[in-house]
């Protein structure tokens, strides 16, 4: 962040403070283990934490300053000031509101069932071309990570790419709350975490919370290949536009993939241009027309815009190669629900090679009572794809879809190391390999035991 003094974020947070109140804060924190001079460390509390009881290793480790909702005694007299507050939580939340309205830069809120971080990436890398720009850590797009985003805009920074995560109701209009975007993308309406939200519609009413919440004169950019855009759109008081594979305002279309990558044609209204993306995926295409979309609603030309994409780089774990002793890995293990799961499947049975196509999953999380009917709907799309083999590694979730799945060599394996010991005497140089399942399954431990060899 850029140097604020405590008083001000006092004032945002509704915070009382005790001690020096013209202190400059550099940096929002709530990791003990990164602390540092110039921090600001917020005693968060979960359900199973208390961060109350680190204060005083935050205060010895140099903060310059710590935000509490109670005073433990225990503490005796520590070397910062201290911001108290009613909930830190809440008064995280505040504080960045505050401070994002105090910088007032272009706030694009993104969301989506699947896709959301590569298309945060890949729209800031577009965004760049014309404005200064920051975009999420990683995936930090939660109640928590939202918050550190905003409170990590510098001075000068005149676009922030603020991911929006969700898996309960209500959670998208708590985020959407504190960043006040200014526009808006929503790159598509899955089935992920359908366990808590209980039905397909329930999941596009809370995602549309954003959009909907985009002012009059915003920007909304939606997916139009999706069902549901048009619900959507009809919500908005911004004007939409559409992106996506062969359709939308702006559509990709002329896909032509190859080891590394996918070239195409960008279409923004009649205006065309050849692309090329250094990411896997069909699916990554369809994040790239709404990336260019948003871009081009900014007034970034084209040209600009595939010059951007062509030097894409996406947060790891997401349709990464990695060659590994001839073999051909794509690791794909961040995360994974039917519909990721199904585009990992389709992009490994066109990559092009003459290597054997290998799957290799695990479990999907959060499906409630539709898990046994998603994992062997996965299982028989393998089968029906056609490519050499499929092995599930894990528990009953992952064997679902092993058990679906016939026409090709199938196995199932208790765990990562046994897996990884087969695949070790069956691979063979120029073989490819897709790694996915959610991120409970930890996949990429696959590669960490084939390497071990």
């Amino acid at each position: 962040m850029s140097p604020t003094t405590l008083s001000t974020l006092a004032s945002y947070a509704h915070a009382t403070v005790h001690g020096d109140a013209s202190r400059r804060i550099e940096r929002v924190s709530t990791d003990t283990r990164q602390v540092t001079v110039g921090d600001l460390f917020v005693a968060l509390v979960g359900k199973k934490f208390d961060a109350h009881n680190f204060v005083p290793q935050a205060a010895s480790a140099g903060a310059s300053a710590v935000m509490v909702s109670k005073i433990d005694p225990g503490w005796g007299t520590l070397p910062c000031p201290l911001l108290v507050v009613d909930d830190t939580l809440v008064a995280l939340q505040l504080m960045a509101r505050g401070y994002r309205q105090q910088h007032n830069p272009i706030i694009i809120g993104l969301t989506g069932s699947n896709g959301k971080t590569s298309t945060k990436d890949l729209t800031a890398v577009v965004m760049a071309k014309k404005f200064v720009t920051r975009a999420t850590c990683g995936n930090l797009n939660n109640h928590i990570g939202v918050p550190l985003t905003l409170l990590s805009l510098q001075a000068g920074e005149q676009c922030c790419v603020t991911e929006m995560g969700m898996n309960h109701p209500g959670e998208i209009e708590v985020l959407t709350d504190i960043a006040d975007p200014d526009a808006g993308i929503v790159t598509n309406i899955g089935l992920a975490h359908i366990e808590n939200l209980g039905t397909q519609d329930a999941i596009a009413w809370e995602k549309a919370t954003l959009p909907a919440q985009v002012k009059r004169n915003g920007i909304v950019v939606l997916n139009a290949n999706d069902k549901y855009t048009p619900l959507i759109a009809r919500h908005c008081q911004a004007v939409v536009s559409t992106a996506g594979v062969n359709a939308g305002d702006v559509s990709a279309s002329n896909l032509r993939a190859d080891g590394v990558g996918t070239s195409f044609t960008l279409d923004f209204s009649g205006e065309q241009v050849e692309a090329r993306l250094p990411i896997l995926g069909e699916h990554m295409v369809a994040n790239a027309a709404l990336a260019a979309c948003m871009g081009w609603r900014h007034g970034i030309s084209p040209s600009d815009i595939a010059e951007a994409l062509s030097h894409a780089v996406l947060t790891g774990g997401r349709l990464e190669p990695k060659i590994i002793q001839g073999i051909r890995f794509i690791d794909d293990s961040y995360n994974a629900n039917p519909d990721s799961m199904i585009a990992g499947l389709r992009t490994l049975a066109t990559l092009v090679g003459k290597g054997r196509r290998i799957a290799v999953l695990g479990r999907m999380g959060e499906l409630g009572s539709i898990a046994e009917a998603e994992h062997k709907r996965v299982g028989k799309f393998a089968a029906d794809l056609g490519i050499d083999a499929l092995f599930t590694l894990g528990g009953h979730e992952a064997e679902w879809i092993s058990s679906a799945t016939t026409g090709l060599s199938v196995r199932h394996f208790p765990d990562h190391a046994a897996c990884a010991a087969h695949l070790r005497e069956l691979l063979r140089e120029g073989d490819f390999v897709l790694l996915k399942g959610s991120r409970s399954a930890a996949m990429e431990k696959v590669i960490t035991h084939f390497q071990a060899s």
